[in-house]
């Protein structure tokens, strides 16, 4: 199926992975007892969560996902199932990642002046020369999947609005770590019921981070490191030198393409929470955005026939749209172009629909 094609089922459910911090959950906690580590504070964790700042390392992280999204060929690391993932980092910003995708891979590389992403499938390079003022392309796709960056995600969005406590202790990748729990508080509207950090007892950098959701004994979803090798890591891996017969080119020219060839890029953009608003904080937190009409009107038949299969009709005050839902998130799409999507119950998105502007 081509992948133009199916640019709405899968931008719907970017948008489900990125507001639920599919950063999410953990790995297993592996083999052998707990380990024997001296009493910490939940406070303590909670500080060196958020000020960590890890050193060189290597590692295979591993993905477990039991959301309940639609298993799409062209996305399978958004497919429910087993993923895994390669990462090194110098400690000092300069950062690599290996993203296989079935019989492809995307790697990305950050030396420190240039961030480089390649697609191995299309034998296309992307080249962003670092901003001072702009984020740099794609690394945030690689690292969603850390679970140190994605611990702090969670921990610095939502702790003020969670009881937190330490539950024990466990062995992630060989290795000794705490147990941090954070809980919504009781007046927050959310599905999730807990999310799971595991901290390394020496390192104090994230391992693990495990989301529960109401109702369900097993994480919905999981990313940490199956092992990990810390220390010096080889210099040539920050190093990049485009394949032979490649096409290089910028995220801006990319862009410019794709608002030429048609008004999908919009659509998906819109889906994706481009130029996001904001209702509410901490775990009901509600992000929404706006379709452009002219997006509303280029979408496939058959895409749309792939979002009808995965949502159902709704209505209410505010007008009538589709849900899509999911154990973790849930998404609305008004008829109208309105999006609005949060790890929340369904009934809290048609209470904020109406105040998108």
């Amino acid at each position: 199926m081509n992948k133009r094609k199916v640019t709405l089922a899968a931008a719907a459910a970017g948008v489900i992975t990125g507001v639920a911090g599919l950063s999410l959950a953990a790995m297993p906690a592996g083999a052998g007892q707990p380990p024997s580590l001296p009493d910490v504070s939940a406070e303590s964790l909670v500080e060196q969560v958020l000020t960590s700042k890890p050193g060189a390392f290597g590692g295979t992280v591993e993905v477990d996902n039991k959301l309940g999204l639609p298993s799409l060929a062209e996305i399978p690391q958004l497919a429910d199932g087993k993923h895994s993932a390669r990462i090194w980092t110098d400690g000092n910003g300069k950062f690599r990642a290996a993203l296989p995708n079935g019989q492809s891979e995307q790697t990305i590389v950050n030396d420190g002046k240039t961030t480089w992403s390649w697609n191995s499938a299309d034998n296309e390079v992307t080249k962003a020369e670092h901003k001072a003022d702009q984020p740099k392309p794609d690394e945030d796709k690689s690292k969603a999947i850390d679970p140190a960056t994605a611990a702090k995600e969670v921990v610095g969005l939502t702790k003020e609005f969670s009881d937190i406590t330490v539950d024990g202790t466990a062995r992630v990748a060989n290795r000794a770590a705490y147990e941090l729990v954070l809980t919504p508080k009781a007046s927050e509207k959310t599905l999730i019921r807990e999310v799971r950090i595991a901290v390394d007892a020496e390192l104090k950098m994230p391992l693990r981070v495990a989301v529960l959701t109401n109702g369900a004994s097993e994480p919905a979803g999981t990313v940490g490191f199956r092992e990990i090798n810390v220390g010096a890591q080889d210099p040539k891996l920050f190093e990049f030198t485009p394949p032979a017969q490649a096409k290089v080119t910028t995220p801006e020219a990319k862009e410019q393409k794709g608002r030429d060839r048609d008004h999908e890029l919009g659509l998906e953009q819109a889906l994706q929470g481009k130029d996001p608003q904001i209702f509410g904080t901490g775990w009901d937190t509600v992000v929404g955005a706006r379709i452009p009409a002219e997006a509303m009107t280029q979408v496939p038949a058959e895409a749309q026939g792939l979002v009808d299969k995965f949502t159902k009709k709704v209505s209410g005050a505010w007008g009538s749209g589709q849900v899509f839902t999911t154990k973790v998130a849930t998404i609305l799409i008004t008829d109208d172009g309105r999006v609005a999507a949060g790890a929340v119950p369904e009934q809290v998105l048609f209470d904020t629909i109406g105040q998108l502007k």
